[in-house]
């Protein structure tokens, strides 16, 4: 096992934005004593040199040139930025190959157990155990299904060897049974639900649930700062959640 570093200082890219408080609230409450606090148009080269690591949540155009950064200064990243490019994330990765990373799209701890979970009961429950998945979020989400939701019918899919087409959406105007290899995906929207995802191994006789429900964002931040307390004692590499946690294979 690696040698455990104290962090007790942070550089946040995306501050300014509700993540941002968040992660300056989260890092406080785990004594990291020390976090500057940037946003779009900020200089990070005049502060990043006292960071022990370096959060970005900001746009997907500002991880680039914060990785190029990180890697002149030798600072451990953790990106949790979405929506990159194909060429983005490839020169992202060139930038930052000298440095540990942890690179998440979900920095939850509970949803990173819960995609641990789905992918055992997937592999473990034959085709006589039909796959739902049923997602809830508030009415102002643009996207369906949430990106958790696309996540876990990937892990799902492919702890059965099943191909991309057997995931359905909704299911209005069809008719005829359900076929044993189809995963069900359905999005639900209203009020300020922050995000529920509920994944139904439905047999005959019984069924399995695996449900994760967020009561509040602070939960991504807290998991971010974990992130970060861990990645600064690991060796150069791209981490994901499972990692932090123990429990990738």
């Amino acid at each position: 096992m690696a040698n455990e570093t104290t962090l007790t200082s942070i550089l946040i890219n995306g501050a300014r934005g509700r993540m941002g408080h968040a992660l300056i609230e989260a890092a406080r409450n785990a004594g990291i004593t020390s976090v500057a606090a940037i946003d779009q148009g900020d200089d990070a080269a005049s502060v990043i040199g006292a960071a022990g690591a370096v959060l970005d949540f900001s746009h997907h155009t500002a991880t680039l040139p914060l990785a190029r950064l990180c890697a002149g200064h030798g600072k451990p990243l953790i990106v949790g930025t979405t929506g990159h490019t194909a060429a983005e994330r490839e020169a992202i990765l060139e930038a930052v190959r000298t440095l540990p990373v942890v690179w998440a799209g979900n920095y939850s701890i509970g949803v990173t157990l819960l995609n641990h979970l789905v992918k055992i009961a997937a592999a473990t429950l034959d085709a006589s155990y039909q796959i739902e998945l049923v997602e809830m979020h508030h009415r102002h989400k643009k996207d369906a299904p949430s990106g958790t939701a696309e996540t876990l019918l990937q892990i799902a899919r492919e702890a059965r060897h099943l191909p991309p087409q057997v995931i359905r959406n909704g299911r209005a105007g069809l008719t005829g049974e359900r076929p044993s290899d189809e995963i069900g995906v359905h999005a639900l929207r209203g009020g300020d639900v922050v995000g529920d995802h509920t994944v139904y191994f439905a047999g005959e006789g019984e069924r399995l649930e695996l449900t994760h429900r967020a009561a509040n964002r602070a939960i991504f931040a807290i998991g971010a700062i974990r992130a970060a307390q861990w990645v600064v004692s690991r060796a150069p590499g791209i981490y994901g959640m499972g990692d932090v946690l123990g429990i990738s294979e």
